[in-house]
């Protein structure tokens, strides 16, 4: 029979409970007997001792009567005696049923044969029909019934004697069982106790020792001590367990011996990629201590050798421009949103200024719980100075047109001045279409100066504090004609709290003319464009809202880019005024955004810092 540890734990609690029954048993049959002692000397002796008592009384009662018969009052005396002589003979008939120890009837016997003679002697008495005088009846008590009276008492006595003498007996049994009992009822105990002990203590070592072995194990092998083994004794479940953690540690220690290369080659690769890349890369715990850092990132950050590794990311880089976005993406988890005007940072390397582009990325868990991060920086100079160099370009160029495409203008209004009687329809239309390409030159002109005067940083914005709800309401009074003839109902929303801006006015105004201009073009008749704000904690987020036809998604990522229209369906515009858009909201220290959905409307989106706050 194989012994499981259900099996020995059930034996376990079935010994127990077998010991718990037979003390149970021995302790009701000691208070049985207990019991049975105690009626017996309350049921059996306690009658024939009340008889006893009730006999004694009875027999005072005819001593009386008998006085007074004799002292001549026959009458009074002879009715007492008959009732003393019935209750002496119920008591004395009690006595005869009650008869349960041995020699109790012939004391019975005795009292009835005393009692017979005492009764005789008085029937004699009143059959005589003598009338004696006191003194002489006196007298005759004394001599005759006295003794025949005291036989009786006498009788009645040892009737008592015996029952009291059984009683003492009874209750000295009772009280001998009681300490046999008692005795007997503690040493059962105490040898139970005793046995449940030996047994709990024997059971839990027997239970425990393979449970801290494999505990012992555990631990070894957490800290890396593939080769230990757990002692398997029997065949129930503890043994199993056994045996099956000794196959864990062979699979661990054989997966262990199979990977550990490859993890380490692996690891020899990654640091190898991230010493190749040309950019800076700064890896940081959750601590934001520095765990790997490349060449680039030592150049870009002046940092020696391999000092930085386990330091502080703080004790490196003492820009918060740089540890800001990177403590939100190891607190948060998540990529942290860079505003524009932060999103690139100079750094000086051999005397000349660089430029980087700052890209954070938080490194996650398998159960997605932040671990660290990573804080790439990465050099766009030379884009820097090609976008440059191509600002200025479009800049003389753009500058240089102007005045051409004036005297073009002026030449085309003086043609048609001089000459306008003598020309046809057909000239006429030519000279039209002239003039208006001539205006959309000129407006695409004016639009590229605005946009790299805006790129240069070299245009002046006039900050002041500013209502939005006035600038919202400057912009839609210029537009509601234009809205009128679209069909388009035109909104604005705001909240009575609505905190205000630091703004130039003016710009901000064409920003969200520009804004609600295309909304307008864009939506059909009976659609509704609507401007709403919404306060944040140092910005306030502006929104314009229309329900038209949407932005198709693979113009999405482009619509602030230069000369990038979503469709054809509108011609004339310049492909410009977006692009402006974003320029001005970034020199305002802000961001702005596209949610559109194809079909269902968009929605332009910008922040702007609140009055009181500087402007990055």
């Amino acid at each position: 029979m194989q012994w499981t540890l259900r099996k020995k734990i059930l034996l376990g609690y079935g010994i127990a409970l077998a010991l718990l029954v037979v003390v149970l048993v021995l302790a009701l049959t000691s208070v049985l007997r207990l019991g049975r002692a105690s009626d017996a000397i309350l049921s059996e002796n306690y009658r024939s001792i009340r008889a006893a008592g009730r006999m004694t009384g009875s027999a005072q009662e005819q001593d009386a009567a008998l006085r007074t018969y004799l002292a001549g009052r026959t009458a009074r005396g002879d009715s007492a005696f008959r009732r003393a002589q019935l209750a002496f003979v119920e008591s004395l008939a009690r006595a005869r049923d009650n008869i349960t120890i041995e020699g109790e009837a012939a004391v019975v016997a005795a009292i009835d044969s005393a009692y017979r003679a005492y009764t005789t002697a008085y029937g004699r008495l009143t059959l005589e029909g003598q009338d004696p005088d006191a003194a002489r009846g006196a007298a005759a008590f004394d001599s005759t019934f006295a003794s025949l009276s005291d036989s009786v008492r006498a009788a009645v006595g040892r009737l008592r004697d015996m029952n009291e003498e059984t009683m003492f007996a009874a209750s000295d049994r009772a009280r001998s069982l009681a300490r046999r009992a008692t005795w007997m009822l503690a040493g059962v105990g105490g040898l139970i106790v005793l046995a449940g002990l030996a047994f709990s203590l024997i059971l839990s070592r027997r239970l425990t020792r393979p449970l801290r072995a494999v505990t012992e194990a555990a631990g070894r092998i957490a800290s890396g001590d593939y080769d230990v083994r757990v002692p398997v004794e029997g065949h129930d479940e503890l043994a199993e367990l056994s045996r099956r953690f000794n196959e864990m540690a062979a699979e661990l220690r054989s997966f262990r011996a199979m990977n550990v290369d490859q993890i380490m080659a692996g690891k020899r690769r990654s640091e190898a990629i991230v010493r190749s890349i040309d950019d800076g890369i700064v890896v940081v715990d959750g601590d934001l201590r520095v765990v790997n850092l490349n060449p680039s990132a030592r150049t870009i950050l002046g940092v020696a050798g391999e000092e930085a590794r386990g330091r502080h990311v703080l004790e490196l880089v003492r820009d918060e421009a740089l540890v800001g976005p990177l403590r939100e993406a190891v607190e948060t988890g998540r990529s942290p949103e860079i505003a524009d005007s932060a999103r690139y940072v100079t750094r000086t390397r051999a005397g000349e200024p660089r430029h980087y582009e700052l890209v954070v990325t938080p490194i996650r868990t398998e159960t997605g719980e932040a671990a660290g991060g990573i804080l790439m920086l990465r050099d766009v100079t030379k884009l820097r100075e090609v976008d440059r160099m191509k600002s200025e370009f479009v800049a003389t160029v753009s500058h240089e047109l102007r005045t051409p495409l004036t005297s073009i203008g002026m030449s085309l209004d003086l043609l048609e001045e001089r000459a306008g009687a003598g020309l046809g329809d057909e000239e006429h239309e030519l000279l039209a279409e002239s003039r208006t390409d001539i205006r959309r030159l000129r407006d695409l002109v004016a639009d590229l100066l605005e946009l790299s005067r805006l790129e240069s940083g070299r245009i002046e914005l006039d900050f002041q504090p500013a209502r939005v709800s006035l600038m919202c309401e400057k912009a839609r009074q210029v537009l509601l004609p234009q809205a009128g003839e679209h069909g388009v109902t035109l909104s604005v929303e705001l909240p009575a709290d609505l905190p205000d801006v630091r703004v130039d006015v003016n710009k901000m105004t064409w920003v969200l003319t520009n804004l609600l201009a295309n909304a307008i073009r864009y939506s059909d008749a009976g659609g509704e464009v609507r401007v709403e704000a919404a306060p944040l904690e140092s910005s306030v987020e502006i929104s314009v809202r229309d329900r038209g036809r949407g932005i198709p998604y693979e113009y999405q990522s482009r619509v602030f880019d230069r000369f990038v229209q979503a469709d054809g369906s509108h011609p004339g515009g310049t492909g410009l005024g977006l692009a402006i858009c974003r320029e001005v909201v970034r020199a305002h220290g802000g961001s702005i955004w596209l949610e559109s959905t194809p079909g269902e409307g968009s929605t332009f989106t910008f922040t702007l810092p609140r009055a009181g706050r500087d402007v990055a």
